[in-house]
């Protein structure tokens, strides 16, 4: 570096979950709550004894919504987390999250 030139403050890694704001938390909490209410339409669904393509369908339903949910997830994680880490030039901390992607995306293709 040269003379004189001052870095610039390296960012500190944000604590788990604590970079969500509220505004994506709320549209994440309200997507899950909507979803519980499927799922609770499901189960009467089976009760009642539905056709079961019905029931079929709605599972389908059930797990494209959960989709697009952890699909939101993993863009704020992308977005704040990962970011935050890349900033922050700590190699190790890079490193981690690096290998939480690589690990999620072995468990996403089962």
């Amino acid at each position: 570096m040269a003379k004189g030139r001052k870095s610039a403050p390296l960012e500190k890694p944000a604590p788990r979950g604590a970079h969500r704001g509220g505004e994506a938390r709320a549209k994440i909490v309200n997507r899950l709550r909507r979803i519980e209410g499927q799922v609770a339409g499901l189960a009467r669904m089976v009760e009642d004894q539905r056709y079961c393509i019905d029931i079929l369908t709605q599972i389908a339903a059930v797990k494209a919504a959960l989709s697009k949910v952890e699909d939101a997830v993993l863009d704020d994680h992308a977005a704040h987390c990962v970011a935050v880490s890349i900033r922050s030039g700590n190699a190790d901390d890079q490193r981690a999250k690096f290998s939480e992607l690589v690990d999620l995306i072995s468990k996403v293709k089962r």
